[in-house]
């Protein structure tokens, strides 16, 4: 508030020039529409200048950079003298026009720096004749040990000051050599004379081969007329306005105005100053008081009724067993009604629980999992939502795993000390979901696949449901592939053991004997790793069952950009091969280390189009990731891309299953480990495979899976044309 007030200028005034304040008396030209000045008229010291291009504040022609009420001051910036050994002309005195105003002696110093130097000033009435000064010498550079300790002293080596006397204005300052140089100084040929701000400056030794600085702050002290207190009240231009009292210069001339106690604002302005409501300190009255507030003043007192004992507010001794009594059934009242909202409120949670449990479908999962035949043996639970707040620490956000657009998943430790993922949906389904889902949840539940991560359990007591699998603690496949993310990569055997594991466990959902599972969400980060770094694939929540006489499920689209099977989202059918060709997006990530979609890829920002460009263009080796390629694996490597590159294909019948692809890959691990035979057996052995016939010992022949997919692709390439 006082910062405030203190900036108040005469209505339609300029307020401001740059961040300075322009509080009355001071001020900028005149009123608008009128002749009147927005500044005191004191021998025109109080008319400042703003130039708008520079947004600076002037008096006469110095910068201006703080006005204060308070302390009566004004810091401006002031030129430094200077006087150089190789100049040959001497230097001219710097002259500060300050008119009535004079130089803080309690704010401002004079200082001289050099090695061979004499500064002083003087005043402008004394004709330019000196009136101090102090010389500083050094005729070499001071020690490293001077350096180390006296850094900041300004004692007469390299650096002297004096202080300033009372009431001194208007000054001259010049800076100039004890003696006529030749040579210049192999360290310093510089003097510098200043007047600055005492608080602001201090000396360094990097001074004498460089003072960085032009100018200079400095501290003015100012009045508003020559006249005292005594004389000034009873005339007609009395600066100091109402609530305001006079406080006469230190040096004798001149006056200034201050706000009396329980006053603030501008003691100068027309509106003069106005009173403090110290009633709205807070506690201001201590020990029950009240406070009442007055003109300049205030007063504390004792409510009706209550006794002051000179320390507190005190009531009678007979009438306090009143208000005891009072306060004790009042408490036991508050208890009463306490208790019997928590049992109602216990009671309103419980049926609310209920309820969302019946709406979730939670009964007709009951019954799905009794007429189980081997319900008692089965690990699937229904947990409370409980058991799951204790868990995760009512679902605290240090607890988070990742977020995705299905929901949150939390890290959870349940009584038994087992760690779990906990996913909470972002949204519930209607009721004509909650069959299908419940239907999802008993499917995955039974799913026992080691590379599928387990749907231990749900919680079907709260808003949306709440979906309980196992933990898996080393991240995602994307983490260890990305190079951005992570520096040790993989080596490529255990990449191709993850596809294998990979395609293993989307084949098992693909051919599940009950009801099959299309996953649709199948990338990178929905492949966990474990600390054996063995693939876990996690995230059913975009998954759908499709009944075993149909072969697609017509569905609003939903995926991952850069994964979506482009006929599923052309048309909207969905089947098993649409998590073929988001797998194939998956090989291809292990195969080049790069994300699905890259926008600096520009037009080819997909990296299966990418992919497939540079296949056409006999390029694959170029982009294949350079931490796996070998000339060992490079074969291999290229087998691989040829199956991704039939994975990814647009039309979903050309693509192979995902049984397919998982043989293949297995057939490409199992080939690789069983390599022992040297020379011309092992290419015979390989080009039988390759031709997709297997010896036997009758000597008829047997088709092979792996091998005739090969030959497939050789086949389609060519009657592709490519």
């Amino acid at each position: 508030m006082a910062a405030i007030s203190e900036a108040q200028s005469l209505p339609g005034c300029r307020e401001k020039c740059g961040d300075v304040d322009i509080p009355y008396p001071f001020g900028v030209g005149q009123q608008p529409n009128t002749s009147r000045n927005c500044f005191l008229d004191y021998q025109s010291l109080f008319n400042l200048t703003c130039n708008n291009s520079t947004s600076k504040l002037y008096f006469f022609n110095v910068p201006v950079s703080n006005i204060s009420l308070q302390q009566s001051q004004m810091e401006i910036s002031m030129n430094i003298s200077k006087d150089c050994y190789n100049q040959s002309q001497p230097s001219v005195p710097y002259i500060l026009k300050t008119g009535a105003f004079t130089i803080s002696r309690n704010q401002n110093k004079f200082v001289t720096i050099g090695c061979d130097a004499v500064g002083y000033f003087g005043t402008m009435e004394t004709n330019f004749t000196a009136d101090s000064g102090c010389v500083a010498i050094c005729d070499k550079p001071p020690p490293r040990e001077i350096i180390m300790t006296d850094d900041k002293t300004c004692s007469g080596t390299g650096c002297c000051q004096v202080d300033f006397g009372a009431g001194i204005n208007n000054i001259v300052i010049q800076a100039a050599s004890l003696s006529n140089h030749t040579n210049v100084s192999r360290f310093n040929n510089c003097t510098y004379a200043l007047v600055v701000k005492r608080d602001w400056f201090s000396f360094s030794l990097d001074y004498l081969s460089n003072f960085p600085y032009d100018v200079v702050p400095v501290v003015l002290e100012w009045t508003v007329s020559n006249d005292s207190c005594r004389n000034a009240s009873g005339k007609q231009d009395y600066a100091c306005k109402s609530n305001s009292e006079c406080v006469d210069s230190g040096y004798g001339v001149g006056y200034n105005c201050r706000c009396k106690s329980g006053f603030e604002g501008n003691p100068y302005h027309p509106d003069g100053c106005h009173d403090i409501d110290e009633c709205a300190i807070p506690n201001i009255c201590p020990m029950r008081r009240r406070c009442h507030n007055h003109p300049g003043y205030y007063n504390c007192s004792c409510p009706p009724g209550l006794k002051d004992n000179g320390t507190a507010c005190t009531l009678p001794y007979l009438l306090i067993l009143i208000p005891l009594g009072v306060s004790v059934a009042l408490l036991f009242v508050i208890a009463m009604v306490f208790t019997l909202c928590w049992v109602d409120k216990q009671r309103t949670l419980k049926q609310l629980r209920q309820k969302n449990f019946q709406q979730n479908g939670g009964d007709l999962l009951l019954q799905q999992l009794s007429q189980q035949q081997d319900y008692s043996t089965t690990h699937t639970k229904i947990f409370t939502e409980v058991e799951l707040k204790n868990a995760t620490n009512n679902f605290d956000e240090s607890r988070i795993l990742g977020q995705g657009g299905q929901g949150i998943v939390y890290k959870g430790i349940l009584l038994d000390d087992t760690v779990v993922a906990i996913k909470k949906s972002r949204a519930g389904g209607d009721s004509k979901q909650i069959k299908d889902f419940i239907n999802e949840v008993f499917v995955l539940s039974q799913i026992n696949h080691r590379n599928v991560v387990k749907l231990l359990g749900c919680c079907l007591e709260t808003n949306v449901p709440l979906l309980v699998y196992e933990f898996v603690d080393n991240g995602t496949l994307l983490y260890h592939i990305d190079p951005l993310k992570n520096d040790i990569s993989i080596p490529w055997e255990t990449r191709l053991r993850i596809a294998a594991e990979t395609a293993n466990a989307i084949s098992y959902l693909h051919s599940y004997a009950s009801i099959p599972i299309i996953h649709r969400d199948i990338k990178s980060t929905n492949i966990l790793l474990d600390h054996n770094l063995v693939a876990k694939v996690s995230d059913f929540g975009a998954s759908r069952l499709v009944p075993i006489d149909e072969t697609h499920v017509t569905t609003v689209v939903q995926g991952t950009l850069g994964y979506l099977d482009p006929e599923y989202l052309h048309i909207g059918q969905l089947n098993e091969k649409s998590d073929v060709y988001s797998f194939g997006v998956v090989l291809i990530e292990l195969l080049t280390g790069s994300k699905a979609v890259e926008l600096s890829r520009e037009e080819k920002k997909y990296l299966a189009n990418y992919f497939e460009s540079s296949m056409k263009e006999d390029h694959l080796l170029e982009i294949l990731d350079k931490r796996v390629l070998n000339e060992k694996n490079e074969h291999q490597l290229q087998e691989v891309a040829l199956l991704a590159r039939r994975c990814v294909r647009v039309k979903g019948e050309e693509r192979p299953t995902m049984k397919e692809v998982a043989m293949e890959l297995e057939g490409m691990i199992s080939l690789e480990k069983h390599r022992w035979v040297k020379g011309e057996e092992i290419a015979s052995e390989e080009s039988e495979y390759l031709l997709g016939h297997v010896p036997e010992a009758n000597g008829a022949s047997t088709s092979v899976s792996y091998g005739s997919s090969i030959l497939k692709e050789i086949a389609f390439e060519i009657a592709d044309g490519r």
